[in-house]
């Protein structure tokens, strides 16, 4: 297990929000937690650690009032910390390569590849040659339904016919090097991880998978090793006390490590 650090943007200001919540219009979310830190300060932090493969994630919508000063934030951050930090939000095929040049490791794709409830092969193929298997994550965050997980897109709020799933992620494993699942109906919210979802993906070993979602405790970081046969890394968001949470930074460093 690896720990993944975070700095998710929002309005032009790094956030932590609960997780379902984002809306486009009025660019609103629920918030934990808005930090007065910019996004270089975060990357400096997690280049000392080394904590290499952190996520930078823009939650504001291109063309929406705050995406280009959350746009700024993101690139502040990449450039504190060339090819270290991985970034998402709005990617596409005829963006990702800015944001490689501008130091990002790795692109991160969701709603791109993901859209009208299926899976556009055409697009996340040609994704796929542009930027290279090496430089791509996919996102594939889902919420329960029908007691199967489903990807879910636009801001979380819409439903795929697409399953989380060993032949899913099986496939969808020869055109990215990682996978990002946010367990969506638990994010932010400190309360748990979902545990089903884990023991699904504990057991997929073709790529990394990284969990984020529900940790707000040292116990779920034990649980998520147990269940996730310490095959899982992990992310952490409103749970730390970076972002105003109750688990310490440095401990959080120092469990996962061991």
């Amino acid at each position: 297990m690896e720990f993944r650090p975070c700095i998710d943007i929002h309005n032009g200001k790094v956030k932590q929000i609960v997780g379902g919540t984002l809306k486009d219009e009025g660019n609103e979310a629920r918030e934990n937690f808005i930090s007065e830190q910019d996004a270089a300060f975060y990357a400096r932090l997690y280049q000392k650690d080394g904590l290499k493969g952190g996520h930078v994630i823009l939650l504001n919508k291109e063309g929406t009032e705050y995406y280009e000063k959350s746009k700024r934030q993101a690139l502040l951050a990449l450039s504190a910390w060339p090819m270290g930090l991985q970034v998402g939000g709005g990617i596409r095929e005829d963006n990702a390569e800015d944001f490689l040049r501008a130091g990002a490791e790795k692109v991160i794709v969701t709603s791109y590849v993901f859209r009208e409830g299926n899976i556009e092969w055409e697009r996340l193929e040609a994704l796929t040659r542009r930027v290279g298997k090496e430089h791509l994550v996919l996102d594939v965050s889902c919420r329960k339904r029908d007691d199967a997980y489903y990807i879910v897109t636009d801001r979380w709020q819409r439903f795929t016919d697409v399953k989380v799933k060993e032949q899913t992620l099986l496939e969808l494993s020869s055109y990215c090097s990682e996978f990002l699942v946010h367990a969506v109906d638990v994010e932010g919210k400190r309360q748990g991880i979902e545990r089903p979802l884990v023991e699904l993906l504990g057991n997929f070993e073709e790529i990394p998978v990284t969990y984020a979602g529900g940790v707000g405790s040292f116990e779920d970081l034990k649980n998520l090793k147990k269940w996730g046969k310490n095959r899982l890394h992990v992310t952490i968001g409103s749970a730390l006390d970076l972002f105003g949470g109750e688990m310490n930074y440095r401990e959080v460093v120092k469990f996962i490590a061991e």
